[in-house]
């Protein structure tokens, strides 16, 4: 019997990217994603949306999109895994979704009022996550296992 499934088997599934391949398609993802964010956020500012909740759905949309994609072509253990990597993910994104509002926040309050404010707070905010969520997924939620 032949398996055509690519998830049958150890030696049937495609090598991991190198670390400098993951964090680039991360990075490219992330840019992608950070776009749906800042989008959606955008949107929502402009229609009067509570700045915080606005920060919370985009940064939501984002997350969902950056998931389904990086667990696609970021990370090749992340094809193999089961309920406990979603877990994991969605820890891991619980934690950052608290630490990427609350900077945003922090940000808000601490830079001064000008022109670019809102935006230069959805970088900072933005980046920080982004930081702490490669860490995370790299080396936690999507560790590949050594044979």
């Amino acid at each position: 019997m032949v398996a055509t499934d690519p998830q049958a088997s150890p030696a049937a599934r495609p090598p991991s990217p190198g670390l400098l391949a993951q964090l680039v398609r991360f990075v490219l993802i992330g840019g992608f994603c950070a776009l749906v964010d800042f989008g959606i956020y955008s949107a929502l500012l402009q229609v009067g949306t509570w700045v915080h909740l606005a920060k919370a759905i985009s940064f939501i949309a984002g997350t969902t999109t950056a998931y389904f994609l990086n667990r696609r072509f970021t990370f090749a253990a992340a094809r193999n895994g089961g309920a406990g990597q979603l877990g994991g993910f969605m820890l891991l994104y619980t934690v950052t979704f608290f630490v990427n509002v609350g900077t945003n926040a922090l940000a808000l309050h601490l830079v001064p009022d000008f022109r670019w404010r809102v935006v230069l707070a959805w970088v900072i905010a933005q980046g920080t996550a982004t930081m702490i969520n490669f860490v995370m997924l790299k080396w936690v939620v999507f560790r590949e296992t050594r044979a």
